[in-house]
């Protein structure tokens, strides 16, 4: 009997027996990811960038005051940036994303294919705060590509796959599982946003990268970490798919600067606190604080003390949520708000929109005559406030777009509010340029920067 289970045992680890199989079920792809990785690998890119800065050795070149006075101390030293990472292509005539901190100032850009090909690449549409880029490649055609999937549908507890060129060893695929959704306020930098978490190692040029799901979809665009040996801990973090859909049709349509709907609202998470306070059942949701007078929000019928609880049917408990609920949505767009006003619950549409243009920025640039010329002014509006991140409370006066050489001198920083010239409120850069021009003997500014409110008094 021993003999004939041991003769049965040798039959079935043969070499005759064994079978290599695509998988025909979900049970069995979860058990081994080779076909995934073979249809998801020729669409994810490797991708060497370069740019070039010029920069002089003095050390006091950033300083307003030295840097004029030691402007020709030391020799020009261009100085050259080289960055390594990742790039998923998601059409076959060579669109490519990748990250804005891989590609996004990048004089020179090389993609690599995964069967070897190069090909030349050139920026289409990138975005810092979002952390992405749309690239194109020239000459490309037929290329694989790689199909988003619609990131709500994504659950934690999913396998996932990531794929990219980690420490520039090499095109490599990690496995994991979607650990968390909705994840905002954790990266590093200038990102900003909603994220997909996954313990799927991430490491240093996997930015860029894809995040898959079994059957090859693409739910999300490798970005960052959490880490502090720079090694990958098992929390990454994945831009996701549908925010780069969004990315891909403004550049398809020829946009070079991504554009987002405004809200002109800002708010607060309810607390379990608040939320009894306000007569709520539990906390979630966003209780609005203030709202700029053109805000959509507001045009709706939304008021500073309602509480939004949900976003396109899904809810929201932060700024960043419904900010990206709003994006992926995109201008143009009608999305359905369920709020809390008065303590009735109401379902309210909202338009997505531009922010607007009104009054006129009329930006310039005052003159030779004026107490400080060479100071570059915008009138501040709605579509100023959101170009350079204005806080609700800057809705008004002149904004300091650039100081100039004399501006900076006397302390004046690029994003200053001018509130007032010499005593008398100026509400327009035409009423600012004229007031800079009348000023004799002295001169006293009224500025906003930030949160603090300075008066900056000079002798002319």
């Amino acid at each position: 009997m021993l003999r004939s289970i041991a003769i049965a045992l040798l039959v079935l680890s043969s070499p005759a027996v064994a079978e290599t199989q695509v998988p025909t079920s979900q049970t069995e792809i979860q058990l081994g990811f080779v076909p995934v990785v073979k249809a998801v690998t020729p669409a994810v890119v490797n991708i060497y960038a370069r740019r070039v800065i010029e920069g002089r050795a003095s050390p006091f070149a950033d300083d307003p005051f030295f840097g004029q006075l030691f402007q020709n101390f030391g020799a020009q030293r261009p100085r050259v940036e080289n960055s390594l990472g990742s790039g998923v292509i998601l059409a076959s005539d060579g669109m490519v994303v990748s990250n804005y901190h891989v590609v996004g100032q990048a004089t020179d850009i090389r993609v690599v294919l995964n069967d070897r090909r190069e090909y030349d690449a050139t920026v289409l549409l990138a975005d810092e705060e979002s952390d992405l880029a749309i690239l194109q490649l020239t000459g490309a055609e037929d290329l694989p590509a790689l199909t988003l999937r619609d990131s709500e549908n994504v659950e934690v507890g999913e396998l996932a796959l990531a794929v990219g060129n980690p420490f520039g060893v090499g095109q490599t695929v990690s496995s994991g599982i979607v650990s968390g959704l909705a994840r905002s306020g954790t990266v590093t930098g200038n990102t900003r946003g909603y994220f997909i978490q996954t313990d799927a190692p991430i490491n240093p040029g996997n930015s860029g990268g894809a995040l898959v799901d079994t059957n090859g979809r693409l739910i999300g665009v490798n970005t960052s970490i959490l880490s502090r040996s720079g090694g990958s801990n098992g929390i990454g973090f994945a831009i996701p798919a549908t925010l780069v859909r969004q990315f891909m049709e403004q550049a398809r349509a020829g946009a070079t600067k991504f554009e987002r709907p405004w809200a002109g609202i800002t708010g607060q998470p309810v607390t379990y606190d608040m939320a009894e306070g306000l007569g709520l059942a539990r906390s979630g949701g966003i209780i609005l604080s203030d709202m700029h007078p053109a805000s959509p929000f507001g045009a709706a019928g939304l008021n500073p003390g309602d509480v939004i609880l949900s976003v396109a049917g899904q809810e929201v408990n932060g700024p960043a949520e419904m900010i990206y609920r709003m994006t992926v949505a995109g201008i143009g767009a009608e999305l359905m708000v369920t709020a809390v006003q008065g303590g009735v619950q109401r379902d309210i549409a909202v338009p997505m929109q531009r922010a607007p243009e009104s009054p006129p920025r009329a930006t310039l640039t005052t003159g030779a005559r004026a107490a400080l010329p060479g100071v570059t002014l915008s009138t501040i509006n709605p579509a100023v406030m959101a170009e350079y991140d204005l806080p609700l409370t800057a809705s008004s006066g002149v904004l300091v777009v650039d100081p100039g050489e004399i501006g900076a001198r006397a302390g004046l920083r690029a994003g200053d509010t001018l509130l007032s010239i010499n005593g008398a409120e100026v509400a327009t850069s035409t009423d600012a340029s004229a007031a800079l021009e009348r000023a004799r003997g002295r001169l006293a500014l009224d500025v906003q920067r930030g949160q603090r409110r300075l008066t900056m008094r000079f002798r002319l």
